[in-house]
């Protein structure tokens, strides 16, 4: 069996990789001027390998997307909390631009970024009318196999 080594960043990789993810979450200005909204709702799923957020408008069309993948997040980056917080405040800069007056949040999922990505969503300072979990829960599920004899 050997030494296992562990590699260690350099500051210069470290540096890199921030300046990929904050160029990634560098939100373009949309070009259409004066489109505001009333209401929006804002979905958060949060697995194990991913945080995805999603705001739509009352009618379900949707407005805008980010996921911790396409902010530069990379293998088991993509699911920590600090990832999740990244993605939330893109978003809050896409919602920024549609200044919406109320604000609900459905979170589903159970993976570690579901509290960071709330309270990221929350300190943008938009009125949030309702906070809803909506995990799917299985009462009881199918039947289990059959015991094994030997």
């Amino acid at each position: 069996m050997g030494k296992k080594k562990v590699i260690k960043q350099t500051e210069a990789e470290v540096l890199k990789e921030k300046e990929v993810v904050d160029a990634a979450s560098v939100v373009k200005k949309s070009t259409k001027a004066g489109k505001t909204i009333e209401t929006c709702r804002v979905y958060i799923n949060v697995s194990f390998n991913n945080t995805l957020i999603t705001m739509i408008d009352k009618n379900g069309g949707v407005l805008g997307w980010a996921t911790a993948g396409s902010l530069g997040f990379s293998g088991p980056k993509k699911s920590t909390p600090f990832a999740a917080s990244k993605v939330a405040e893109v978003i809050n800069e896409k919602l920024r631009q549609l200044a919406p007056q109320t604000v609900e949040i459905i979170v589903k999922g159970i993976g570690s970024g579901r509290d960071s990505a709330i309270r990221s969503i929350a300190g943008g300072g938009f009125n949030i009318t309702s906070i809803k979990d909506v995990t799917p829960i299985p009462h009881n599920g199918p039947r289990p196999k059959k015991v094994r004899r030997v």
